[in-house]
């Protein structure tokens, strides 16, 4: 086995009736690899240079896929690389957060094409529902046709269990309900041709850590992300582990001294603390970099949060030897620098015997993190191989 096709745990396969699986194992090398010559693709997939040829015509005919300019080398004839093309196809991704709800457009390759942003005081199905509808309606009214038919899916990136934690966010108990009765997905069925996806918030984030992401990571990790709750993900060899229901790596019910992570870890322990010291917590609810904070109050989170997140990192590496942990969040740069930094220097007064101390790194996408997640989930169904 190459390489290359071990990072994916498959070769490709020269049999009749497998020309799909072998386009989604070409798509996905260059989706992490970049631009590759032809026969370069052959060698990372295990496939013929016949049939290697014959799947990188068909993506380019499909549009997938495009020739870049010619690589002259020191001998022999100049290579042409493949790469992924930008208008290839098209995905929206829904986040549904605690606190506001987007929707964004990306190309193939990621790249924004378009962007909707909303704040609420807590999440209602009937205006989730309305969001998407004037939002996509404005972004569908800007595409040009040919844009329009390429679009492949939506997925949505949403908490599983809204309903359980609506005092803690401030909400409705009896409107939050309505979540329980509530078929989003089936919802906006009715609304497009295209198919939709779901999957829970923060795994979805850290499954876009993994088709967009640019940090270097191991093959198993465990992923944390800072929200309004907080929550987290699961790597194993390379893919993300969903668990029997898609919610593993679910953090915030993690018990910490009678209470919950989300409880003592989650940016709503610091939207609470500006709002009993200022009145407001408009700063981190509207902004998500350039944070200007009362040093006190972000001091008192952090001496709350981190020896807590350090706690639930020591009973994860003790079931799974977990060699990094990916913190990331929607916040700004600089405090998950600081996070990072806490974190590793608090994980020295943790009593690790018998224990491997894992590598605590940023992650890559902050904010960006969940609509990417829920645009990586009808991507990755229809142009990526599957673990």
């Amino acid at each position: 086995m190459t390489d290359q096709a071990s990072k994916f745990d498959v070769e490709g396969t020269n049999q009749t009736g497998v020309r799909e699986r072998n386009e989604r194992l070409v798509l996905s090398i260059l989706r992490r690899e970049g631009p590759l010559p032809k026969a370069e693709i052959a060698r990372r997939t295990g496939l013929s240079a016949q049939t290697a040829s014959v799947i990188m015509r068909a993506l380019e005919s499909d549009g997938l896929i495009a020739k870049g300019e010619k690589v002259r080398g020191r001998v022999g004839q100049p290579s042409v690389p493949m790469s992924l093309a930008p208008e290839g196809a098209y995905f929206f991704g829904l986040s549904v957060g605690r606190r506001s709800v987007e929707l964004i457009l990306t190309n193939f390759v990621g790249q924004d094409i378009a962007h909707r942003r909303e704040s609420y005081a807590y999440p209602l199905p009937s205006d989730v529902l309305d969001f998407v509808k004037t939002a996509s309606d404005e972004i569908l009214q800007g595409l040009e046709p040919a844009q329009a038919d390429r679009i492949s899916g939506m997925g949505i990136a949403i908490p599983f269990f809204l309903w359980d934690w609506a005092v803690t966010i401030g909400a409705d108990p009896e409107k939050m309900d309505h979540w329980k009765s509530f078929d989003l997905r089936n919802e906006l069925s009715k609304l497009f041709q295209f198919p939709i996806y779901l999957g829970n918030d923060a795994s979805c984030a850290c499954g876009a850590e993994l088709v967009f992401g640019a940090a270097e990571t191991p093959a198993d990790f465990l992923y944390i992300y800072f929200g309004h709750f907080i929550g987290g993900g699961v790597v194993m060899n390379g893919s993300l582990y969903k668990g029997s229901s898609g919610n593993a790596g679910a953090i915030g019910p993690f018990p910490i001294n009678g209470k919950q992570m989300v409880d003592v870890a989650s940016l709503n322990g610091l939207e609470r603390r500006l709002i009993e010291a200022t009145g407001s917590a408009a700063e981190i609810v509207e902004k998500t970099e350039n944070w200007n904070l009362d040093s006190k109050i972000l001091e008192d989170w952090l001496a709350e949060a981190v020896p807590a997140v350090t706690r639930m990192i020591t009973g994860a590496i003790s079931i799974i030897d977990f060699p990094a942990v990916l913190i990331d969040g929607n916040l700004p740069s600089d405090l998950r620098e600081v996070l990072v930094d806490r974190i590793t220097k608090e994980l020295k007064n943790e009593n690790l015997a018998g224990l491997v101390a894992p590598q605590i790194i940023e992650g890559s996408l902050g904010p960006k993190a969940r609509p990417m997640g829920a645009v990586s989930l009808p991507l990755a169904k229809r142009y990526m191989l599957e673990a």
